[in-house]
């Protein structure tokens, strides 16, 4: 992983574009839950690697997605229009 190689380096792509499909993903729970989700396109490579890459570097024992999971704690949210019980598998039963 080299922040600085940007998406042109492989290593880099993948972990962005993995991270980039788990907050998605927490932003469907986030709707479902508040109604709320993080600003996707705040999340850029130029932000996400280099705050992955130290977090790995700081942590070598720690699983990097919980900078991730920190990282969307943390982000102020913004409202969404959002029916809960939308996503099948969500809903209550």
């Amino acid at each position: 992983m080299n922040p600085a190689d940007g998406l042109g380096n492989t290593v880099n792509a993948l972990i962005f574009y993995w991270v980039q499909g788990y907050m998605s993903a927490a932003n469907i729970a986030l709707l479902e839950g508040d109604s709320e989700y993080v600003d996707l396109s705040l999340m850029d490579e130029k932000k996400l690697l280099p705050l992955i890459q130290d977090f790995c570097k700081k942590n070598p024992g720690k699983k990097p997605i919980s900078v991730i999971d920190q990282l969307i704690d943390d982000t102020d949210k913004v409202e969404g229009k959002w029916k809960s019980g939308t996503i099948p598998w969500a809903a209550d039963d």
